[in-house]
């Protein structure tokens, strides 16, 4: 069995962001979300950022025109039953991705791979819910998609390797590389990056640096591109603290404890970019440190 259509279902940053890749790469894609609205906001999105990508001489307008061509939206699942692959992208919530499985499966041929692009929860778990533990896989993307070179493929205890492998030369196609990650919480590129974020918002909690201290010095002193602060804001304050529950819960250590500033954050809707207010405000052009 070849992979030629892929089922993506959730149409936020993640999701678009893969349904543009995919779409890139000559996959048929078809794109779901409970809202019109949000599959419209999606689509829009996809052409604005391969027009940037035109601008910037890294497709032609025919390849544009081609994906845009490739991708097709529905807020219908059972639009999915001839698709070969399926990417789940909701919010990172177990219980949500676990009724979304159910609700999907009855529409999926036998052949048909059912993947998740869950940053930190269990494969194995997930998997457990559905009614193909062998086909299914973690399958990660890096936001944002468009751009990041990575990608995390997780099997979980039943994953087949002919799964894997399927997966694999998916992400091949896509001009990007496969890190293969064991199932452990947070799995590889979150296990190190969301303690460091928290690491630092911990800095700022205990007044060793402010907001534009401790990005600045990762900046410059440790030639980190963005900022931790920065990053947080750009990766969602929400799924940062979800990633930290999974590691604390999952290790049981108490080095994974999640900052007390971060769930204050998150508990008055601080959640970074989305909501135009996180460690920075995003209300104005230039952002500005909100501690």
């Amino acid at each position: 069995m070849s992979i030629n259509r892929i089922g993506i279902i959730g149409a936020g940053q993640m999701g678009n962001g893969i349904a543009h890749v995919m779409a890139l790469a000559d996959y048929e894609v078809i794109l779901t979300d409970v809202s019109k609205e949000h599959l419209n906001s999606a689509t829009a999105k996809i052409a604005q950022n391969l027009e940037r990508q035109i601008l910037a001489n890294k497709i032609s307008k025919a390849q544009c025109a081609q994906a845009l061509e490739n991708l097709t939206t529905t807020i219908d699942l059972e639009v999915l039953a001839n698709t070969d692959l399926i990417i789940e992208a909701v919010n990172e919530k177990e219980e949500l991705k676990r009724k979304i499985f159910h609700s999907v499966m009855p529409y999926l041929k036998d052949h048909t791979l059912l993947t998740s692009n869950t940053s930190s929860i269990s494969i194995t778990r997930l998997a457990s819910s559905t009614d193909r533990p062998e086909k299914f896989l973690g399958f990660h993307f890096m936001n944002p998609v468009p751009i990041m070179q990575l990608v995390e493929l997780i099997p979980g205890i039943a994953t087949t390797q002919d799964t894997f492998e399927k997966c694999s030369l998916v992400v091949d196609r896509l001009g990007k590389t496969v890190a293969r990650s064991e199932d452990f919480p947070a799995f590889i590129v979150n296990r190190i990056l969301i303690p460091m974020i928290n690491e630092a918002i911990y800095t700022l909690y205990e007044g060793v640096g402010s907001v534009e201290a401790i990005d600045t010095s990762l900046k410059l002193g440790a030639n980190h591109p963005m900022g931790p602060l920065e990053l947080a804001d750009f990766i969602g304050l929400d799924t940062c603290l979800a990633i930290m529950n999974v590691l604390h819960e999952g290790l049981a250590d108490t080095k994974y404890r999640p900052c007390p500033l971060l769930t204050k954050y998150v508990e008055a809707g601080w959640l970074g970019k989305k909501s135009k207010r996180g460690f920075y405000d995003y209300e104005t052009d230039t952002p500005s440190p909100t501690r």
